[in-house]
């Protein structure tokens, strides 16, 4: 199916005429982060586009909830809107293995460069930008963003969603957590004692921005993936300030340097856990040197809230087809689905079913799922169920560990696991010491293999796969 959106506007007008797009005008600025707080977690909720917020230009927008529909979520990623959970997972398992890299395509301009403020014009209080959270340290212009950086080494350009607070009207916060990509080039800038050039994209079609949430290997750019899963480059322009790829048709952008010496207190920040991510601290910051936007720009608002969020509804999908193929390249057979669900930050709690072929084979899986790059970082619950159990389905999932697994013989702990500092169950001393790391369960929620056959016998001997496909269809 063909990408039917070339940029953000063209998207709104195919979800208008979805019927699921709704427009709302003059609002107060303080009052966005509590509609996003409140609209987010509804079923089916349409996309909210804000606009005409009094103080500043009537043309600048905020768009929120956009992925608050699976039609949505089909729409943005090519595939058939009329999909359930379980086909749409299985479309995302296929594309993600038949796509192939597509490097981006330099322009000599685009719809991003309509306006341009440099220097002394520089001034980002233009924009509407929200306080998300009642103790949030201050507005967070990046939420549903693009924060772009280049490896100083070998030149390989890095597309990753990560934190900035609008500090005043020419910096910006640049926190990202250790580990991630754009936190290693940063670093080589800094140990080098050489500033990090960086662009920031604030608002762009989803899709492109779905590309930042991908866990794509060391040394592959978003853009090419993006590319490689349109069937069309990438458009970009070269930033004037950095050179750094900037998407011809964004919304909103901006370039400058991050300083090894410089910076400024951030946050606290309410984050993808549910909790208040982090208290205040110094953190590196952007000084900001071209301001780039369209004319009636919008900014696209992507706030964390407690678990499932919006990003998490369209990153369900994208991860889960992840860990599915990577488990598939294994060599581990019996694979059914993977699943990571949203309520756990697509990070905490993870199921994958199997058909048993082997004793030992759903420990063997529950592991593998352990040291993957998408269960790796911040994870807390691995989940092996058999193949008749649905892992989009919560319930099917708890019930499964609540009748198949022992306590005391079915749970394998794994110590000194990989987190972050947004971890909420980490100490504040071990957070200030640095210790990164957590623990983990394996939960193997199958039938015991040994006796599988004699287990007792399910009141339900409908596939669950087409229980769903028939509730989604009714």
């Amino acid at each position: 199916m063909k990408i039917e959106f070339e940029d953000l506007r063209e998207w709104l007008i195919k979800v208008n005429q979805m019927g699921e797009l709704k427009r709302a005008k003059g609002i107060k600025l303080e009052n966005v982060g509590k509609i996003a707080e409140t609209t987010v977690h509804l079923e089916n909720t349409p996309a909210l586009l804000l606009e005409e917020f009094p103080g500043y230009d009537p043309g600048f927008r905020i768009l929120l909830n956009v992925f608050g529909s699976i039609q949505r979520i089909a729409l943005t990623f090519g595939f058939p809107i009329h999909s359930d959970r379980v086909t749409l997972v299985k479309h995302f398992q296929k594309k993600l293995d038949e796509m192939e890299l597509l490097p981006p395509k330099y322009v000599s301009s685009g719809p991003i460069f309509e306006n341009r403020l440099t220097g002394e014009n520089v001034n980002l209080y233009q924009f509407p930008v929200p306080k998300w959270h009642p103790e949030d340290g201050g507005p967070y212009i990046g939420t549903g963003c693009m924060v772009i950086t280049r490896d100083p080494e070998d030149g390989w350009v890095n597309v990753g969603t990560y934190r900035n607070q609008l500090h005043d009207e020419k910096t910006i916060g640049f926190y990202i957590s250790p580990g991630h990509h754009g936190w290693v080039h940063r670093k080589k800038y800094f140990e080098n004692d050489e500033p990090c050039p960086v662009a920031v994209v604030f608002g762009s079609d989803p899709l492109l921005f779905a590309g930042s949430m991908i866990e794509f290997p060391w040394g592959v750019c978003e853009f090419d993936g993006i590319g490689g899963w349109r069937g069309e480059s990438v458009k970009v322009v070269k930033g004037s300030v950095t050179g750094l790829p900037i998407p011809a048709n964004a919304e909103i952008a901006i370039e400058g340097y991050s300083y090894p010496d410089k910076k400024k207190e951030e946050g606290p920040f309410g984050e993808w856990t549910g909790y208040y991510g982090s208290s205040l601290r110094e953190e590196p910051y952007i000084e900001v040197e071209a301001v780039y936007f369209r004319d009636n720009p919008i900014l696209l608002g992507m706030p964390p809230q407690k678990p499932p969020y919006d990003a998490d509804k369209a990153r369900e999908y994208i991860k889960s087809a992840l860990l599915f193929n990577e488990l598939k390249k294994l060599g581990i057979p019996g694979i059914i689905n993977a699943w990571c669900f949203g309520i756990g930050g697509c990070r905490l709690l993870i199921a994958v079913s199997i058909k048993q072929q082997y004793p030992g084979h759903s420990r063997q899986v529950g592991h593998a799922v352990y040291s993957t790059p998408m269960a790796n970082y911040l994870g807390r619950y691995v989940i092996v169920v058999d193949e008749d159990i649905n892992v989009t389905d919560l319930n099917e999932v708890m019930w499964a560990v609540l009748t198949r697994s022992d306590p005391a013989t079915s749970i394998d702990i794994i110590t000194r696991a990989t987190s972050g500092p947004l971890d909420p169950i980490l100490s504040p001393e071990n957070k200030k010491m640095g210790r990164f790391y957590n623990s983990r369960a394996i939960i193997d929620a199958t039938k015991p293999y040994e006796w599988k056959e004699k287990f007792p016998k399910s009141l339900n001997q409908t596939s669950n796969s087409k229980t769903s496909e028939n509730i989604t269809d009714g």
